[in-house]
Order: C-alpha cells, then structure tokens, then sequence
C-alpha cells in the first residue's frame, strides 16, 4: 500500500513547495506536480497517477479544490479509485474514503450533485422554453449563417482538442501502428491496440486509428508510408485471428488442442486438409503473432 499525493497550481507563477511539504508530513510516499487549470479534466499528470494506481493506495490531497472544481468531477475521480480498490483522503475537507465517516461525507455530496444537476437541466429547458416563445434561437449566428471564419475556428478547436486526445495516449497506439502498419489492416491494429490495453477508456476503432495516424503524419510525426494500402488479406489471416481468439480465451491452451478444436470447427489448413499437424497450428500461432494478434 502506498500513499500517493497530488499537488496542483494553475499557473507557473505560484509554487507548490507548501502543499508538497503538507502532504509529504501526513505521509506521502511520493507526490505527483502538475501546473493547470483546474476546470481541465484531461490533466496529463493526474491521469497518469489514476492509471497507476494499485489497489490498497491511498490519494491525498491538501484540499479537494486541488484535484477537482466541481463535485461532478471530483465524485468521477473517487469511483476510479474505488473501481481499483484504492481510497482518497483530502487533509483541509472531511472527507477520506478509508474511513465511515469518509464515506457518509461522500453520499452526501453525491446527493448534493445530482440534485444540483436536476436544478440545472430544469433551468436549462425553462430558459430554452422561454426564448423560443419570445422567437430567439440558440446557438452561435455565424455559425447558424455558415460564416466561413467562423467554421474555420470551430474545425480548429476540434482538431486541437482530437490532437490532445491522441497525445495524452501516444504510447497506447503509436508503437503499434509504427510496427504493423501498412503490412497489417486499420482492423488488425486496432483490435492489438485495445488487446494491449485490455480496458481502455475509449476502444479503438479501425476509422479512428486510421484518423489518428493520418493526424499524427500531418504534422510530420509520422510516416506517410503508414497511410499506404495493406496487402489483400490472405486466408491465413481468417484463421490466425480465430488461433488468436483460442489462445486469449485459454492462453494455456496446447497446439494439440488447438488443431484438434480446428478440426471440429471443420476449418482446413491452408494447405486444404481437414487435419491439422502440430506444425501446421504453429504456423497458425506464430502468423498470429506477428499480427499482433497474440501477446504471448
């Protein structure tokens, strides 16, 4: 078990030397840094610590303000924690997961931020209720009249975000595309991508990878020769991705048993036969590694 600690200032003009030594004097093992806002939930620093963190670990933090500026957010961070078996205590706030009392404080600021999220999406259709009998219409009027810069801003934001997305996950799918692409499918990659990372937040799919790579090798990050098209799959493919399923279900699973589950699918080798030779499922197996397919 180990205790983990947080510290965060908006800006790099302020100094975290006062809540790293807080937390460092109630028993913090190690303390993660971070600049940022607050209001920014795609903290690089912050999601690398949840990533990590191992079930009986304990997040501290001089005050809840610190990982969180709204109850929302902060009840987002805890149910992480408590999906992993870890806790989160807050020194300046009553609240500490490891404790009853923790967990009362909690129910009580979920209650307060439903409730408070029931209020808002009332208010909400009051007031959109409101300006459509007063004949006014939502939204942005360049946007709503097609204005080009306007587009042009919004696509911008998009792409700048989409971008963000990718970096902060930069070492889920960018070593994998590098090794198999274009001699391997957008669908191939994809699936030894959410393989490799067996509860991704967002799985990949072969469309986004695809969008990801092509995004990555107009700023020069990537080999335009990625972008090429795959050979046409070979049958062995079919049967290296069903070899690959066998294996992940029962990775202690023999190539005995492998040929002999084959045989009864009634799949021929590629050869033609309807029996399989140990060698024959190896080949298989071995094809299906080299795709990717199986980590083993």
């Amino acid at each position: 078990m180990a205790v983990v600690g947080y510290a965060r200032v908006s800006t790099t003009g302020q100094t975290l030397e006062g809540q790293v030594q807080s937390l460092t004097d109630a028993g913090a093992d190690r303390v993660v840094e971070e600049t940022g806002s607050g209001g920014n939930r795609e903290r690089p620093a912050l999601r690398k610590l949840l990533k990590g963190i191992m079930r009986g670990d304990v997040l501290l933090v001089v005050r809840i303000d610190r990982l969180a500026r709204s109850v929302a957010h902060l009840l987002e961070v805890i149910e992480e924690l408590d999906r992993k078996g870890a806790g989160f205590r807050s020194l300046g706030d009553p609240v500490d997961t490891t404790t009853p009392q923790g967990k009362f404080t909690l129910q009580i600021l979920g209650a307060v931020a439903e409730l408070e999220r029931a209020l808002i999406r009332e208010r909400t259709m009051a007031g959109l209720e409101t300006a459509r009998k007063a004949g006014r219409v939502g939204g942005n009027p360049k946007l709503r009249a097609r204005d080009p810069e306007a587009l042009k801003a919004v696509g911008k934001a998009r792409d700048d975000r989409f971008f963000d997305e990718l970096n902060n996950r930069v070492e889920e799918w960018l070593p994998i595309v590098r090794r198999m692409r274009p001699v391997h499918s957008w669908q191939a990659v994809a699936q030894a991508i959410n393989r490799q990372s067996p509860a991704p937040s967002r799985p990949w799919s072969s469309d986004r990878v695809k969008r990801a790579a092509l995004r990555f090798k107009k700023d020069g990050l990537l080999d335009s020769a990625v972008m090429n098209r795959a050979p046409k799959a070979q049958p062995s493919d079919r049967l290296a991705a069903i070899v690959a399923g066998m294996i992940s279900a029962d990775p202690k699973m023999t190539l005995k048993r492998v040929g002999e589950t084959l045989e009864q699918m009634r799949e021929k080798t590629p050869s033609g036969n309807t029996t399989w030779s140990l060698s024959s499922v190896k080949m298989i197996r071995d094809r299906a590694k080299r795709m990717g397919l199986v980590n083993c």
